[in-house]
């Protein structure tokens, strides 16, 4: 059926933006780490790392449209599940790569870009299983088609790889810190991603029943259904906030025995148990923007988010500031971002 055709359409966009933006990113590696602000001694490690990060470019993008596809036919489960997988890897090869194979900031690429591409071909490989049930049907669509997702592909990039760019550049700086640092980073980055699955059901309801009631023109069970799921989502971000708070004693030890490690995570949580209520918010907010197709909006405040936390991560090093100032740019991300979702909407009818 169509909805099948869409599938496909979605799944061949994702993977030539995906290799063109791998392509791109490869060569223009050098000016990118430049236009981050990574100089001096952060260029040479931002560089090995946004290379191989760079190699999930394609993993990454189908991820995305397989996430759609999915939530298109109204199954949240199997996008929830394989998200949980791929985190479950990153979370196993990070140690190994970093410490058991003693490759450092590289490792924890590495590592991501192993997990991307399990989750990519996790859902390529269930997609095709299931193509009979779904509708799906193996045939390779014409530029006419494609041309409206390339459009909407090229955009979900920008924001996609702000995004990427942004944390890049945190883990590069957190390695300068040293070993146990861009160790503790990598245990709160996965944390972070793992509170974030939680809140994201919520996202996924927003964007679902936004794009539901505007295709029926109802817009005033859009309103409501977004404020709705907005409280809903602060009520999460508090709750998670208290749960990580009062779980703080020995929440870092189910990811790392290392007691420098663990010392570093333990003063970076509180960052993140105070993050909580407003992750939840931007999530919700991305949702609902996502399910009124504002994707060029959403292109632009990722872009000017990730600036306002770039210039505040620039200034670790030569402030002589510790891996919990890192945080607290990432504090600012969310922050930007809260605030330039949050302006369009209350200011719309």
């Amino acid at each position: 059926g169509r909805a099948g055709e869409l599938a496909i359409q979605a799944l061949v966009v994702a993977g030539i933006t995906g290799l063109v933006t791998t392509l791109a990113l490869l060569a223009l590696a050098e000016p990118v780490v430049a236009l981050m602000g990574a100089e001096g001694e952060l260029r040479e490690p931002a560089l090995a790392y946004l290379r191989i990060r760079a190699l999930a470019g394609t993993a990454v993008l189908v991820i995305l449209a397989s996430h759609g596809i999915f939530r298109g036919y109204q199954d949240t489960r199997t996008p929830l599940t394989i998200t949980l997988g791929l985190n479950g890897v990153n979370l196993v090869l990070d140690p190994l790569f970093i410490f058991g194979f003693g490759w450092g900031l590289e490792g924890a690429a590495w590592a991501t870009l192993a997990a991307q591409w399990v989750g990519a071909i996790w859902f390529l490989l269930l997609l095709f299983r299931r193509r009979k049930e779904l509708g799906i049907t193996l045939s390779f669509p014409t530029l006419p088609d494609l041309a409206p997702f390339l459009r909407i592909g090229g955009e979900l990039v920008v924001r996609t790889f702000a995004l990427i760019g942004t944390l890049t550049l945190a883990t590069a700086i957190a390695t300068r810190l040293g070993s146990v640092a861009v160790a503790a980073h990598q245990v709160a980055t996965q944390l972070f991603f793992l509170l974030a699955l939680i809140v994201d059901g919520l996202a996924v309801a927003a964007q679902a029943m936004v794009g539901k009631y505007r295709g029926s023109g109802d817009i005033l069970a859009v309103r409501a259904a977004s404020n709705r799921l907005l409280v809903w989502g602060l009520t999460a971000g508090l709750v998670l906030g208290l749960a990580v708070h009062l779980s703080s004693p020995f929440l870092p030890r189910i990811f790392t025995s290392d007691p420098e490690t663990i010392s570093q995570v333990e003063r970076v949580l509180p960052i993140i148990a105070w993050m909580q209520p407003l992750n939840a918010l931007v999530f919700v907010w991305d949702g609902i923007f996502l399910g009124s197709e504002r994707f060029r909006f959403l292109a632009l405040q990722m872009v000017v988010s990730s600036f306002a936390a770039g210039c505040v991560l620039l200034l670790v090093l030569p402030m002589g500031w510790g891996l919990t100032s890192v945080w607290w740019a990432i504090v600012v991300l969310m922050v930007v971002r809260l605030a330039t979702l949050a302006t369009p909407y209350f200011g719309s009818r």
